[in-house]
């Protein structure tokens, strides 16, 4: 697989490079420093995935619509 390095944009080859998907010890060095330096951020879950979803449990429970409404 060939990507570019994500620090210098070189073209690298995951079957030849050792540091891939960095292209050097350099690279990599310096990305373990942003994360570090708190360049990187993680983005927050949309949803709090430890709590059940309200919307999804009050839909089987509470359908809006109904076969029998037409009656």
């Amino acid at each position: 697989m060939k990507l570019k390095c994500p620090i210098c944009k070189q073209p690298v080859d995951s079957e030849t490079a050792a540091n891939f998907p960095f292209c050097s010890e350099r690279c990599r060095e310096r990305d373990l420093g942003n994360w570090a330096m708190e360049k990187y951020k993680v983005a927050a879950p949309a949803m709090d995935e430890s709590e059940p979803e309200e919307a999804e449990t009050d839909e089987r429970t509470h359908p809006e619509s109904s076969e029998n409404d037409d009656e």
